[in-house]
């Protein structure tokens, strides 16, 4: 770079125009105000090959002084990049908004190669900047929002993860991590890493147990568990009554799609799904943060918070976790569900997440399946079908995974019967509705129900009925007040019914 210490602005100037077109440089500041000085100053920390140009004849002068390369322009002149090196970059950072736009059009004629910030003085001129075809517009008041914004996150993030590490360093004895009825990967691998994070903050005196009700049908599920050698223990009144502490995670409370009740004390719960009327005051550490994919992305963030070391098989289980909940980054994900799996690729084993990812279909599933296509019923774009009884209840929602596909359908909702319970698993493309709010609204004082906007699940215990033989006979007296909710919520009463 040329210095022009002690030289006049004419001298400067002359000794630009002798480099001309044939040289380069790497950065082009138009307009050196507080912005434009703060940016120079970042940029020095790379490289000296920095030209500065501002119309005002002291900065100038001032910014010579200080050994900067500095030229005197009128940045509303349409030559006022004339004779100058090529850069590689141009700022355009005045504060006069007339000023920028010109340059920016200038900038995109000559140097057509350049990349080009600008900066914009007011939400019109961000929209006249990208227009006259500046590939990054900064808008400074935007800026300062969402930074601000992002660093409270943050910081509210790293206190809520340090206050649980917190809490379970003060813990000793056994604490029972619940994960929810039949785990999901996103379930298990959630209470994985509270048993990591139990461990590191208590030095080993409180010890993890992970326990669960139901069955692990499905067949990712079975892989998942089985390839990654993780303990689980079916949850006993034996069991709960020997754990000091209890945590829930994945379920928003007590008897949320566990094995509960729903007055039973519990001491942490961590979900991504809205709590709805539970009552969680007398709950040592709450964090339901419905805005997330999965989970398995709030446990990676307490790892990454509190710079505790992720093993392989955690790694693997959390990224698991997070793309079986988030159907591989295609539904319901959020840009902190990406930063997380990003962090969590290169610890995980990739072999083990391929087998996962490819195992062997059950029968019962196939034959699930087969009954939702064979007996579904379509109006209007809603699909409704009924397996009947089952034993693998994971085949249901496998099932609506599938006919959400099918063309012309833009709602899914697959029901069946087990032993103890009718379950509902809904698939929803439709932007005018939220399934999960559907399903809330249509088994309200009936069942649990929730879920996403485009994913869903209810269940109606058998409470009264388990010791009934014919479950099918049950389902059919029992399923259709349910049906005719949901058909009045959605606005389906009137319609005719045809199948496809």
């Amino acid at each position: 770079m040329v210095n022009y210490p002690e030289r006049s602005h004419k001298t400067a100037m002359a000794d630009a125009a002798q480099t001309g077109s044939s040289g380069k440089i790497k950065y082009l500041i138009c307009g050196c105000g507080s912005t434009g000085y703060n940016v120079v100053e970042e940029l020095l920390k790379e490289t000296d090959s920095i030209l500065i140009l501002d119309k005002d004849e002291k900065r100038v002068q001032d910014l010579l002084d200080q050994k900067y390369q500095a030229i005197v322009r009128e940045l509303k002149d349409p030559a006022a990049l004339d004779e100058l090196p090529v850069p590689e970059v141009i700022f355009v950072l005045s504060n006069d908004k007339d000023a920028n736009l010109a340059v920016v059009r200038t900038a995109k004629a000559k140097y057509p190669s350049a990349h080009l910030i600008a900066r914009a003085t007011d939400p019109v001129s961000k929209n006249q900047l990208e227009a006259a075809g500046a590939d990054v517009v900064l808008y400074p008041q935007e800026v300062i929002a969402k930074t601000a914004v992002l660093r409270i996150r943050r910081l509210s993030s790293s206190r809520i993860a340090r206050r649980l590490y917190t809490l379970l360093g003060s813990w000793e004895g056994t604490m029972g991590i619940i994960a929810h009825t039949n785990p999901d990967p996103d379930s298990v691998s959630s209470a994985m890493a509270l048993a990591v994070i139990a461990h590191d903050a208590s030095g080993g005196k409180l010890v993890s147990r992970i326990l669960y009700d139901g069955t692990i049908g499905h067949q990712e599920n079975r892989a998942f568990v089985n390839l990654l050698d993780i303990k689980m223990e079916q949850i006993t009144p034996e069991l709960l009554s020997a754990c000091d502490h209890l945590a829930l995670v994945d379920s928003s409370g007590p008897g949320v799609n566990n094995a509960l009740g729903k007055d039973a004390r519990v001491n942490i719960i961590i979900d991504h799904h809205k709590n709805g009327t539970h009552d969680t005051s007398k709950v040592d550490f709450v964090d339901i943060r419905p805005g997330m994919g999965a989970t398995a992305s709030i446990m990676t963030q307490y790892l990454q918070e509190l710079d505790i070391p992720v093993d392989t098989k955690v790694a693997t289980a959390l990224l698991y976790g997070i793309r079986a909940d988030t159907r591989d980054f295609r539904r319901n994900i959020t840009p902190q569900d990406f930063n997380y799996a990003a962090f969590l690729l290169p610890l995980t084993d990739r072999d083990i997440l391929d087998k996962i990812m490819s195992p062997a279909v059950s029968q019962e599933t196939l034959e699930v399946i087969g009954s939702a296509i064979q007996d579904r019923e379509v109006v209007s774009g809603y699909l409704f079908a009924n397996v009947g009884y089952l034993r693998n209840r994971d085949a249901v929602p496998q099932a609506a995974d599938l006919l959400i596909n099918l063309e012309g359908v833009n709602t899914a909702i697959i029901y069946g019967i087990t032993d103890t319970s009718i379950i509902f698993s809904g698939r929803n493309r439709d932007i005018r509705i939220h399934i999960g709010k559907v399903l809330e609204e249509a088994f309200k004082g009936i069942g649990e129900a929730g879920g996403h906007a485009t994913m869903a699940a209810a269940v109606i215990p058998l409470t009264y009925f388990s010791m009934v033989k014919d479950k099918e006979e049950l389902l059919d007296l029992i399923i259709e007040p349910i049906l005719k909710r949901i058909r009045r919520i959605v606005g389906l009463e009137d319609e005719a019914k045809h199948e496809v």
